[in-house]
């Protein structure tokens, strides 16, 4: 029996399976897979309290001489990781060099200030896959049809 509009459906007498946006239990589920994974794992046990476990915001910004947005980037460090989110660059600011200024001071800031020892993104085959192997990124997963025609790139590089 299933119900659409509530977007609930029985998948047996003992489960009532729902399909709504619901914060409240998005933040409890979170809460149990986390301490679920902190139990199994000493790694993530070791993490919990320390400065390394909270994710921190990273954003760079270029601005041109009128002060309008040329590019940025915008990412956030966890544990040891860099993992930029956007990288962005006016089309009129691009081939200047503004995307690898960008995304070194994004490197710089969390090696140097926050200890990373590596970074990770994700981006399209018509986005930039390219341009971050040959800022010394590599792939890692590929995944065809993501969505359907366009191919995802995971990218690392570990900064050393």
């Amino acid at each position: 029996m299933q119900n659409w509009l509530s977007g609930a459906f029985m998948v047996s007498r003992m489960f009532r399976l729902e399909t709504e946006v619901d914060k409240a239990r998005h933040n409890l589920l979170r809460t149990r897979l986390r301490d679920t994974n902190t139990a199994a794992s000493p790694i993530l046990r070791a993490l919990r309290g320390t400065p390394g476990e909270r994710e921190l915001p990273l954003q760079v910004w270029a601005l041109d001489p009128a002060g309008d947005l040329a590019g940025g980037l915008v990412g956030h460090t966890w544990t040891t990781w860099l993992h930029v989110i956007y990288l962005w660059v006016d089309e009129r600011h691009r081939g200047s060099g503004l995307g690898s200024r960008l995304l070194a001071q994004a490197e710089r800031v969390a090696r140097e200030g926050r200890g990373c020892t590596a970074a990770r993104l994700e981006t399209w085959d018509f986005q930039a896959p390219e341009f971050y192997k040959k800022q010394g990124y590599e792939v890692v997963c590929v995944i065809p049809d993501y969505p359907p025609g366009i191919t995802e790139y995971t990218l690392v590089k570990r900064f050393g």
